[in-house]
């Protein structure tokens, strides 16, 4: 997805996950600034907690700016940030159902892998059968077959259910 802006990247959300990053944002944004402490490691602890308010404020502004709210992506198959992916872990036969879209948002049930991620990565713009191949953390190359690929609307609209965890 293209952004207005050079250097960052439109991102996917659902309704739901959207209204989820508003409520904190304004939660963050409510909570005003850290009280101050006379000791020094109270007063260090204090800054670095509202280093980090700061630091999460910015990345959900961020997020929410960029954000492709509620608009899921074309019914075709291709595997795409707002498709919700069912693969196969060829080396072990054992299947996944997850969401391609954003880890800090939280979708339920369902997991979410990045499209960042080496596993959403090797599988963004794959289609049903092609099998693809990316490196653990740990450096293990993985084979992986994309078995289908549905728009999260139509996915959560069906009541769709995960895999068992793999």
């Amino acid at each position: 997805m293209t952004s207005t802006h050079p250097g960052t990247r439109r991102v996917w959300l659902s309704v739901e996950a959207h209204q989820r990053l508003r409520a904190e944002l304004a939660g963050l944004l409510a909570a005003g600034a850290t009280p101050t402490f006379e000791s020094g490691d109270a007063e260090e602890r204090g800054a670095m907690s509202n280093r980090q308010r700061e630091e999460r404020i910015r990345e959900v502004q961020e997020l929410l700016n960029n954000a492709v709210v509620g608009q899921d992506p074309p019914d075709d198959g291709v595997a795409e940030p707002g498709m919700v992916l069912t693969v196969r872990y060829d080396d072990i036969d054992d299947t996944e159902t997850f969401l391609l879209g954003m880890r800090a948002v939280e979708h339920g049930d369902l997991e979410v892998y990045s499209p960042d991620s080496p596993l959403g990565a090797a599988l963004s713009g794959a289609r049903p059968g092609e099998q693809r191949t990316y490196h653990a953390p740990g450096g293990k190359t993985i084979a992986v077959t994309l078995l289908k690929a549905v728009p999260y609307g139509h996915h959560a609209a069906g009541g769709g259910r995960t895999a068992p965890d793999a």
